[in-house]
């Protein structure tokens, strides 16, 4: 995740985000249901673990007293968090519901190359 996305351009980050995978399932819904909603569970498996980690930095109050050791094992502690939360996701898509790899693969990349581009565009 970009280091912007921490400052005040998270929830504009995020709603490009979340616009981006729901117009992309949009549009795979035109082939089929199935396909749209297997890109909605591609895009949530990329979107859904950045909220988790933007909530989890936001409620940790960083003081200046604070040690960086305890700061960097706080953001370890959240990039594992994003990392079993994309797997639960994931594993939920493919094993109960039988997700289509295409349409999820596209939108989570879509998605993922959002999350690196947005901040760029949200500076402007």
């Amino acid at each position: 995740m970009s280091v912007s996305l921490y400052g005040g351009n998270a929830i504009k980050q995020l709603s490009i985000q979340l616009i981006t995978f729901v117009i992309l399932s949009g549009a795979f819904c035109a082939n089929s249901i199935e396909w749209g909603a297997s890109a909605l569970a591609g895009g949530l498996a990329c979107w859904l673990p950045n909220v988790v980690f933007m909530l989890l930095t936001r409620f940790q109050k960083a003081k200046e007293e604070d040690e960086p050791v305890r700061i960097a094992w706080f953001f370890a502690l959240g990039a594992g968090l994003k990392v079993v939360t994309t797997i639960t996701v994931l594993v939920v898509a493919f094993g109960v519901f039988k997700a289509s790899l295409t349409p999820l693969g596209l939108t989570y990349l879509a998605v993922l190359i959002v999350q690196i581009v947005a901040p760029a565009v949200v500076k402007r």
